[in-house]
């Protein structure tokens, strides 16, 4: 039953660190797990005692790396960004930093939403006095996102642990799909505010104009280097269809430089398989593993 149990859990997980089995006596048996899941590390043990061929004990005990980190903070201000977008500031804890690109777990102080957590990208400067997320809501599901939307300023929320492996390394091309784009924002915020913002591109994948977000931000740091790609609309003003290998051909002439991949699974997979069977190295991609 525990083995059954793990192989349904660990396919959850980004990163299995290592397991140990072991037994320690007749009847007692010892399992520790390390993994990686959401950006954190966890610790569990679980410790079998067998009493008979009919009575078995699970003793469990179970961490994570940042159990012990949560800080409550309020909303400042809620602003509409697209139809299906809103801006987020909140209070930002004395002495909570992040790296531009990264992010963290967020749920909804009330009770029965608290242990609801879900990752979201820092957006601000790394200089403000409040933190800023962007964050989209779905509304085909009933979800956190869908609450979130709903709330006031005041209300409060749960900030946990800092994480994420989108982090800058230098000018290269930027390739977002959809709210993918956020851990790009703060990154390309970044750049600008310290005048490093050359040599930096944004490839941009929407469904329509409507939902690009930022867009006039964005075209303000980039200028001509912020390209739009629609699927789903025919814009004068935009290219239309998906990103594809003669796309990125197109616009793209050095492929030595480093890529900064973000958006759904399938989207991220997909640019990367292109970029490097026309080029690319596997180093020189920067993604969310």
């Amino acid at each position: 039953m525990l083995e059954l149990y793990y192989l349904i859990k660990l396919r959850l997980c980004r990163l299995i660190i290592f397991r140990i089995t072991t037994s320690l006596t007749q009847g007692l048996i010892l399992y520790i797990y390390f993994y990686l899941f959401q950006g954190r590390t966890h610790f569990e043990i679980f410790l079998l005692v067998n009493l008979n061929s009919d009575r078995i004990i699970i003793i469990s005990i179970s961490m994570s790396g940042n159990d012990m980190e949560e800080y409550i903070v309020k909303i400042l201000d809620i602003e509409k960004v697209t139809h299906d977008v809103n801006k987020y500031k909140v209070e930002r804890p004395d002495g909570y930093n992040f790296i531009p690109g990264q992010a963290t777990e967020v749920s909804i102080n009330k009770a029965g939403l608290k242990d609801e957590r879900r990752p979201f990208t820092f957006t601000g400067l790394t200089s403000w006095d409040y933190l800023q997320f962007i964050i989209k809501s779905y509304e085909d599901h009933d979800g956190v996102t869908n609450i979130l939307k709903t709330l006031k300023p005041g209300y409060e929320l749960l900030l946990h642990d800092v994480w994420g492996a989108i982090n800058y390394k230098g000018p290269g091309v930027f390739i977002a799909g959809g709210a993918g784009v956020t851990p790009f924002i703060s990154i390309l915020r970044n750049l600008k505010h310290e005048n490093k913002i050359s040599g930096c591109k944004l490839i941009f994948s929407n469904k329509t104009s409507e939902d690009i977000i930022l867009k006039d931000e964005l075209t303000s740091i980039l200028g001509a280097d912020f390209i739009n790609v629609l699927t789903r609309e025919k814009n004068k003003d935009y290219f239309y269809g998906r990103i594809d290998e003669a796309f990125l051909r197109e616009q793209i002439s050095d492929f030595s430089q480093h890529f900064y991949v973000c958006g759904p699974d399938s989207f991220v997979q997909n640019i990367n398989s292109i970029l490097l069977n026309i080029g690319a190295s596997a180093d020189s991609l920067v993604f969310e593993k």
